[in-house]
């Protein structure tokens, strides 16, 4: 069924059905109710509008008043100094005549600005082309409200002035001017820099055969490198030393990253080099010019320089940052005295500032003094040698073909070393040698007594008189000697003395650098890596690590400063490598007795000592025969025995050890807790791998006798 849908005028429509009829009525009442809410809303519209219409003049009567108070209160005072005259005569002024409020409107001209005496005194002092300029800006601010001329753009056309808006717009182009030719300009010079150092890399790399050719690409070289500064400001690698540790992290970053530029600034001013044989090999070289060549034969007879590589190795400081694979420069005899590790930059002794990117701190440490020698005088002073560097080896050296009498205070490994050294040498030439500590006997602090007893006796029969037991209480000079006094009452008269009675680490940049120093084993304490902050690394005798087997430690031995050395560079690369190392040392006493020592070597605690007879085989110079180097720790720094097998026995009676005894080849235990925490090898070597191992198991061993033979003391 369908409903018509067209229909003509005048035509009746057709009807809807009844519920479509409700439905349209109910549209019909929704359209009324919409036609009602708009006019309701244009009558209050209409209303609202009435009202501001009314409100307006009211409003504006208002707004009048209170502009009329502020000009009132901006208005001079009568009496003011800087007050305009009530009617300013007609010279003074410019315009139509009238305003928008039926009174003269008027521009004051450059003269009626200048009210204020401050502010004509100011420009009376500025330049004839200046005063225009100024004289329409500078006016005293309490004359008037600020004119429309001064602070509106003012456009051509209408009436004021452009002065502020120009002055914009030129500050704009000057400051973007000035910026795009700054920027010009380090960009040129960073253009050249670059060049030049691709064209130094290039005569580096294309060397002409011959020798003339060379002579060339040098003065070339040297010419360019006339302007440059000594000094580098800034150093990707800085290394703070010139020590073991120092040289052994550089190493570790050139073999890391080849392209890396290091820098060692160290005090010393010579080249990095080995201490060890400072006190022993030198010693014993036949060379005259042995002080001056610093070379020695080995134990095995092979020769060798004391410094780690020659002076071709390095590249000049100012040339650092200019070549294009890197190297390792040393900046010798100058000092880091502050650091700013905010900032990443050390200031040196003479004012220079080096920024770096990371950083080590390998400082070593300084000999130290004995109390009563520090309060002795100047004269005393100047015939002491605290025994260090190769300037100490030098001036000892040469006292030694002087003096009649050399008097070395210490019982420990330098001291003994020295006196071994020394003793030998006096057989030849009339040189009396003394040697006094406060122990019962050489090295009491670390080998067992009856171990101490037998090195004492090894001591003297190389021509040295030991003195033990023997606390200095006074120095002295007496005539031309030195009077030493000691406790007990007895007396010594000697030419020149040698202190040899420890380290101090240096630690003089902890304060400014912020780093924790540790109160019980002194130097800079640092985590695993070997991190004191987070781009600053410490490595060598300055370095307070924790030890997981032995805990926090502070170790001043070669091996060491190698190990902890190369372990620095390597994170300082991003390597992030614990120290887990235990380090080992060795001492010799001549090439017929030496021994080398790892862990805790104590001779508070508790010790177990094994020994066999030594054959021609158990001596320094046949170790360094089979190592092919004196220094031992070279050929022994991380190595590790895989697997140990002790067969189980039960324990052995242990035999209390006879006074004269010879020991001639041995392993001595020492124990904590039944544990083996350090390992001494008497005349045993090349065997370092299996004590380390031992330590690192931590173990108990019902039978040390057992442990003994893995080192295979009783082969021959």
């Amino acid at each position: 069924m369908g409903v018509e849908r067209s229909w003509r005028p005048g035509k009746e429509p057709p009807r809807l059905p009844s519920g479509a009829r409700e439905l349209r009525h109910r549209a019909d009442g929704r359209t009324e109710q919409r036609r009602a809410a708009r006019r309701k809303s244009s009558r209050m519209a209409q209303t609202s509008r009435a009202r501001r219409e009314k409100e307006r003049p009211r409003l504006r009567a208002r707004r009048a008043g209170v502009l009329e108070r502020r000009r009132a209160r901006m208005r001079p005072r009568a009496g003011d100094a800087c007050a305009e005259p009530a009617d300013p005569p007609p010279f003074l002024w410019r315009g139509n005549g009238s305003g928008a409020g039926g009174g003269r409107r008027w521009q004051p001209l450059t003269a009626v600005m200048f009210r204020c005496r401050a502010a004509a005194r100011l420009v009376r002092a500025l330049g004839p082309r200046s005063r225009g300029r100024a004289g329409a800006v500078l006016q005293c601010l309490h004359l008037r409200p600020p004119s429309r001329w001064l602070t509106s753009p003012g456009a051509p056309s209408k009436d004021g002035s452009s002065l502020v808006y120009y002055l914009i717009v030129g500050g704009a182009v000057t400051g973007a001017g000035t910026y795009v030719y700054r920027t010009l300009k380090e960009d040129r010079e960073r253009y050249n820099e670059r060049v030049a150092g691709m064209g130094l890399g290039h005569q580096q790399d294309t060397k002409p055969p011959a020798a003339d050719a060379a002579s060339q690409s040098t003065a070339a070289a040297e010419a360019e490198t006339g302007t440059r500064s000594e000094c580098p400001s800034h150093a990707p690698y800085l290394l703070i030393g010139g020590g073991t540790a120092a040289f052994a992290a550089a190493r570790s970053i050139r073999a890391r990253d080849p392209g890396a530029r290091v820098l060692i600034v160290s005090e010393d001013p010579e080249l990095p080099y080995m201490r060890p044989p400072l006190s022993k090999e030198l010693w014993f070289s036949e060379d005259p010019e042995v002080t001056k060549t610093l070379r020695f034969k080995q134990w095995n007879g092979k020769e060798r320089s004391i410094y780690f590589q020659p002076a071709s190795f390095y590249v000049p400081a100012c040339d650092l940052p200019y070549i294009e694979n890197g190297g390792v420069a040393v900046l010798s005899g100058r000092k880091v005295v502050h650091m700013d590790v905010r900032g990443n930059v050390a200031k040196l002794d003479d004012g220079t500032q080096i920024s770096y990117d990371k950083c080590l701190i390998a400082t070593g440490g300084s000999p130290r003094n004995l109390p009563v020698i520090e309060r002795a005088g100047k004269e005393v002073l100047q015939r002491l040698t605290l025994f260090r560097k190769i300037d100490d080896f030098r001036s000892l050296e040469k006292i030694s073909r002087e003096v009649k009498s050399i008097t070395i205070i210490g019982g420990g490994f330098l001291g003994s070393e020295l006196a071994c050294a020394l003793g030998r040498k006096a057989q030849s030439k009339g040189l009396e040698v003394i040697q006094m500590f406060p122990e019962n006997g050489n090295m009491g602090k670390v080998l067992p007594e009856y171990l101490s007893n037998w090195t004492t006796s090894k001591v003297r029969r190389e021509g040295v008189n030991v003195m033990p037991n023997a606390v200095v209480k006074s120095v002295s000079v007496s005539g031309n000697r030195l009077l030493i006094k000691l406790k007990d009452g007895r007396k010594v008269e000697t030419d020149h003395i040698v202190a040899a009675v420890g380290l101090e680490p240096s630690m003089e940049l902890a304060k400014s650098a912020g780093l924790e120093v540790d109160s019980d084993f002194g130097g800079f304490r640092v985590n695993a890596e070997l991190q004191a902050r987070s781009n600053i690394w410490v490595a060598g005798d300055a370095a307070c690590f924790y030890d997981i087997k032995l805990g926090r430690r502070r170790v001043e031995h070669h091996d060491h400063a190698v190990v902890s050395g190369r372990l620095a560079g390597e994170n300082m690369t991003g390597a992030a490598k614990p120290y887990w190392h235990q380090s080992m040392f060795w001492s010799d006493l001549g090439p017929d007795v030496g021994y080398e020592a790892i862990g805790l070597v104590d001779s508070s605690l508790p010790t177990v000592g094994v020994f066999a007879k030594a054959t021609a085989k158990d001596t320094p110079k046949s170790a360094t025969e089979q190592s092919g180097t004196g220094i031992r720790s070279e050929s022994e720094t991380e190595t590790e025995a895989s697997e140990l097998k002790v067969s189980a026995a039960s324990p052995s009676t242990l035999q209390v050890p006879q006074q004269g005894e010879d020991y001639g080849k041995g392993v001595v235990f020492y124990l904590r807790d039944k544990v083996v925490v350090g390992i001494v090898l008497w005349n045993i070597f090349n065997r370092m791998p299996i004590a380390r191992k031992i330590i690192k198991d931590g173990e108990e061993h019902a039978d040390l006798n057992e442990v003994a033979k893995l080192f295979n003391i009783h082969e021959d």
